[in-house]
């Protein structure tokens, strides 16, 4: 049997405290000068920072002494619903009534409301015959006359491991059918001379260049030019050469393969062997997003941002027949882990995605 420990924003102090101790696990609460609540969690590894009530975002995350976040322009999160006035995080939920960028048709925020949601209820579960622990939160959304459904949202962390299982589960609580789009915006921290591998054909059918340009960024000269060149070509992204300028930034939309157990991979391979890491069910998130953006404020890179859809905003989703429907109660559910690979976990998972190939 695990232990739950319920986290009332009442354990969340400026002062960093200790609230559990169980094998080599150590988790404690504070709050970040902008009042927002956070939960430190540390194995023999390294360790996450969780935003219990954000979210339940993972603002930070540290393995075998290196930081995987992308670098932004926040050096803490901020107290907003807005996306972009808390932008940075490791790990940020998206959707669930909307996702990407709204158009003029569309009435949902950038990448919904779930990002920084509210969570209403929020714990810990310590299971230490599987030496695990556990964030967990659930946040109800309503809107009279059209919306009503619970999220709940875990991240688990594994004695001796660098890899996060992230869970996300939606239940439609209406007794008519509701839309649902995902997507799971996980932001490593790319590296001059990394190396992408992944479980899909390396060719421009398959890796697609976004072309519209959002209205949140403003490209600058050749960034036109340079889109058309990957859209050509898009293995040339694959190897993080300096002089390759994503600024703004450049989405891909790809078409992943999975493997005999239904799972698809991706990685970035940094110099010195060892890797970034996310894998995951394509039948589950039938599409596949990948963001990068290295400009002098913001280094960023999305290897693989598992979705239900792409990342248009709902109206264009939808036309496009890339909306899941959930019927009354009915259960959407996805799992994910993500995090940090050992240089011979490195080469054993590179081999698996060229046998995928």
């Amino acid at each position: 049997m695990g232990v739950r420990i319920d986290l009332p924003k009442a354990l969340f102090s400026a002062h960093e405290k200790e609230v559990c101790r169980a094998g080599e696990f150590t988790v404690s609460t504070f709050r970040y000068k902008s009042g927002v609540c956070a939960l430190r969690i540390k194995n023999a590894r390294g360790e996450i920072i969780a935003l219990p009530y954000q979210g339940l975002q993972i603002w930070r995350a540290c393995f075998d002494g290196r930081e995987l976040t992308m670098r932004s322009m926040f050096d803490e999160p901020n107290d907003t619903r807005v996306f972009l006035e808390t932008y940075g995080g490791f790990f940020v939920h998206c959707g669930i009534t909307g996702l990407g960028a709204p158009s003029e048709s569309d009435d949902h925020p950038l990448h919904g409301e779930l990002p920084n949601a509210p969570m209403q209820e929020t714990w810990l579960e310590i299971d230490q015959a599987e030496e695990k622990v556990t964030v967990a939160g659930t946040y109800q959304h309503i809107v009279a006359f059209s919306t009503n459904y619970c999220v709940t949202l875990t991240t688990s962390l594994i004695a001796g491991s660098a890899l996060l299982a992230v869970s996300v589960s939606v239940e439609n609580l209406k007794q008519s059918p509701m839309d649902l789009m995902y997507l799971a915006h996980a932001n490593f921290r790319p590296v001059d001379h990394g190396v992408l591998h992944y479980s899909a054909p390396y060719d421009a059918r398959s890796v697609r260049v976004r072309r519209s340009i959002p209205g949140h960024i403003t490209p600058k000269p050749g960034y036109a030019e340079f889109l058309s060149r990957l859209a050509d070509d898009p293995a040339q992204h694959h190897v993080f050469d300096p002089a390759l300028a994503f600024d703004p930034e450049v989405v891909f939309e790809i078409e992943m393969t999975s493997g005999p157990d239904g799972m698809a991979h991706a990685l970035q391979r940094h110099p010195e062997g060892f890797a970034d890491y996310i894998t995951y069910r394509p039948d589950v998130a039938p599409v596949c997003m990948r963001w990068i953006c290295r400009t002098p404020d913001q280094d960023g890179l999305g290897i693989a941002f598992p979705s239900t859809s792409g990342v248009e905003g709902y109206t264009a989703e939808k036309a496009k027949g890339r909306v899941v429907v959930l019927r009354g109660g009915e259960i959407w559910k996805i799992d994910m882990q993500l995090g940090h690979l050992t240089v011979a976990e490195t080469a054993d998972m590179i081999d698996k995605i060229a046998q995928i190939q």
